[in-house]
């Protein structure tokens, strides 16, 4: 399948089209991503989930504000995204408070 790319997306448009021009639903993108990690060899547990849980994550540990990563990954709850925090032993609260 050939892609063109014309760099007129706004802020808000889908990453993934389908052939009809809106966002791939979900079961879709399941099959997308698995053909894709299939043809490239990588362990059976990559998902489009997984790719899901790694923006996430990666996102929070570098400064995202857990609001905006919520309402990147439309989690009905704060809570949900905050799952994906995780903690790290050499970290401290303390290093933020700036004393």
């Amino acid at each position: 399948m050939l892609v063109t790319l014309r760099g007129e997306a706004g802020p808000d448009a889908p990453v993934f089209l389908s052939r009809k021009g809106g966002a791939l639903d979900p079961s879709a993108m399941h099959r997308v991503v698995k053909a894709a990690v299939t043809r490239a060899g990588l362990p059976t547990e990559v998902s489009a989930h997984w790719l899901r849980h790694a923006h996430a994550s990666h996102s929070l540990d570098r400064g995202a504000p857990i609001h905006l990563v919520q309402a990147t990954v439309e989690h009905a709850s704060v809570a949900t995204t905050g799952r994906y925090l995780h903690a790290r032993p050499s970290e401290s609260s303390a290093r933020f408070l700036g004393v």
